[in-house]
């Protein structure tokens, strides 16, 4: 049975984009679990208005349009809010190298201490599942999603989800080593050294 509380500091992060290549970020949600809690109270949720115009596409996604972003701050004002509040701690999403791609080309000074990702998490928890995607794991586990914030496709929303669902999928774990070791893809930060081969 895991223990929470040798965890190291984690945050759930989620981020929706503008629907160009590459996103302007349009939302930011980094939730705390600690203890294998979520820790909304000091959670992180941030509204931007892009550089570019949103897309028709994105927005019927996510719901956020150019009016309803266009009173929120620009990405440079927040940026330094947002590194603050990530820090050098785990983060942990569904797809992580989405997130992690657009976090890192938005705050290029900043590197988490490792990327845990459900979905890689979820194909080795749960075999032969159909789908791995956020709507398939949530009908599969069933987390109590009553108190998330929004709705599905908002950042603050998806965070919350994913942080459910990686508290249950980790409690089929013993330790953290054995965690990352399924859950971090190759290449990610934190991720395990392959062992050596002779060839």
């Amino acid at each position: 049975m895991m223990n929470f509380s040798t965890w190291p500091a984690l945050l759930v992060v989620d981020v929706e984009g503008n629907g160009t290549h590459p996103p302007d970020l349009v939302e930011v949600a980094a939730l705390p679990v600690r203890d294998g809690n979520l820790d909304t109270s000091t959670a992180g949720a941030w509204l931007i208005c892009p550089p570019r115009p949103v897309t028709p596409y994105a927005a019927r996604v996510h719901g956020l349009t150019n009016e309803v972003l266009a009173k929120a701050p620009a990405w440079r004002e927040i940026a330094d809010q947002v590194h603050g509040v990530l820090g050098s701690a785990w983060i942990c999403a569904h797809n992580a190298h989405v997130d992690y791609r657009a976090l890192t080309a938005h705050l290029p000074k900043w590197a988490p201490a490792g990327v845990i990702d459900t979905l890689r998490l979820a194909k080795a928890t749960y075999t032969n599942m159909p789908s791995y995607g956020l709507d398939a794991l949530i009908e599969h586990i069933q987390p109590d999603l009553s108190a998330a914030p929004a709705y599905r496709h908002r950042a603050t929303y998806d965070a919350y989800a994913t942080a459910q669902l990686l508290v249950a999928m980790a409690s089929r774990y013993e330790t953290w080593d054995q965690l990352v070791a399924a859950a971090v893809p190759p290449g990610m930060p934190g991720a395990p050294e392959e062992a050596p081969t002779l060839w």
